[in-house]
């Protein structure tokens, strides 16, 4: 099970299953404290564990990274921090 940014690269190694996640290098799990979001990457990356029967599956994550640095935003302006 991968949890990849880099969908050329995955298909490429034909991991056995992969959750994509069209996001920037680096940010796999989104932003720092954003336990909401990292929480619904790791379940859905054991929902594909789960369900998949078929090697070299690659399941998108259908969360847009405009939409997290938003949430992150408006969450860390919350808490009093600044992102």
């Amino acid at each position: 099970m991968s949890v990849t940014v880099a969908r050329d690269v995955t298909e490429a190694v034909k991991v056995p299953r992969a959750l994509f996640l069209p996001w920037p290098m680096g940010h796999h799990f989104g932003v720092p404290f954003h336990l909401d979001l990292q929480r619904r990457v790791i379940l859905a990356a054991l929902m594909l564990l789960e369900e998949s029967a078929e090697p070299g599956t690659i399941r998108d994550l259908p969360i847009k990274w405009a939409d997290v640095r938003r949430e992150a935003k408006s969450m860390l302006t919350i808490q009093g921090q600044r992102l």
